[in-house]
């Protein structure tokens, strides 16, 4: 059993067809069905039934699928672990970060990293909770930035603090000229919100809920960039994140800070516990720890 005939099964189950796997591969598709043959042959069963509109495992093809995964992911973490043994900083780092984080965090830990370790090559992964944590078990990335997260225990969490949401308003609305709002301002007015697919889309109902705020949900988005767009046109307000607050501000919006409460949500690291650690990891979980303290998300300083 090879390992390029593990990764050539791996790519089938994936892609669910020959052809797509072996453009995704970059080899022929004869060779990838010549050696899933001899795959096959050598467990003595098969693994994948041609049907006619695709290709799928069979019962015995998907348990074998779970453990090439495994096993692939080891072999890399182990070439990881022998390239992280350079002096200089560099390899490859996989973040992962959820939409409602992303725009507003990582451009500025990205540019300091970068800036500082230059030699390392960056790919980040933007999605939702949930497939963060697959990809994270099967060893697809490093570590992640997520907002309200449970985590088995394979999975290490370790809260960065606690950031304040505020309401996102166009800069000609009446309420942008408020040093602050409360609760009872929201009451009526037109609201911009994220889908309940996104962890901050369900955080922001159940603040509103708590605080009987009977606002009037006109739109359901999947990304806070559209709701930044239509709030920059003056189409209604919602409540975003505080790192938002230079994006809104350079699209013609403004950040107000919203009190009686002060809604916050919580931002939290996750690292793989069973996962190498290379030293680009680690150096990228400071920096994040050091930023989320400057920004006063764990004194509370940014309230």
């Amino acid at each position: 059993m090879e390992l390029h005939q593990l990764r050539y099964f791996v790519a089938v189950v994936e892609a669910g067809g020959f052809s797509r796997a072996a453009a995704r591969l970059h080899v022929a598709q004869p060779s990838l069905s010549q050696q899933i043959a001899k795959l096959e042959q050598e467990l003595g069963q098969p693994l994948l039934d041609r049907l006619p509109r695709g290709v799928v495992p069979t019962d015995a093809g998907r348990r074998f699928y779970e453990r090439a995964r495994r096993v692939l992911a080891e072999v890399a973490d182990a070439a990881r672990c022998v390239a992280d043994c350079r002096e200089t900083l560099e390899g490859r780092l996989v973040i992962g970060a959820i939409p409602t984080i992303a725009p507003g965090l990582l451009p500025g830990l990205l540019a300091r990293f970068t800036a500082a370790h230059p030699r390392v090559e960056i790919e980040v992964v933007e999605e939702v909770t949930e497939r963060l944590l697959h990809r994270m078990d099967e060893g697809q990335i490093d570590l992640a930035l997520v907002s309200t997260v449970e985590v088995h225990t394979a999975i290490h969490s370790e809260p960065l603090g606690s950031e304040p949401l505020g309401v996102l308003v166009a800069a000609t609305h009446p309420l942008a000229r408020r040093r602050q709002l409360r609760w009872p301002d929201l009451d009526g007015r037109k609201a911009l919100v994220l889908s309940e697919l996104h962890c901050l889309g369900r955080q922001v109902d159940e603040f509103c809920k708590a605080r009987n705020v009977q606002w009037q949900v006109w739109f359901h988005a999947a990304h806070l960039g559209t709701i930044l767009e239509m709030v920059a046109q003056g189409i209604g307000l919602s409540l975003v994140p505080r790192t938002f607050e230079t994006l809104a501000a350079a699209r013609g919006c403004r950040w107000v800070p919203l009190r009686d409460p002060i809604p916050k949500r919580d931002i939290n690291l996750l690292l793989h516990n069973l996962r190498y650690r290379t030293r680009a990891t680690l150096a990228f979980a400071e920096l994040a720890r050091q930023t989320a303290k400057n920004l006063g998300w764990m004194n509370g300083s940014s309230d």
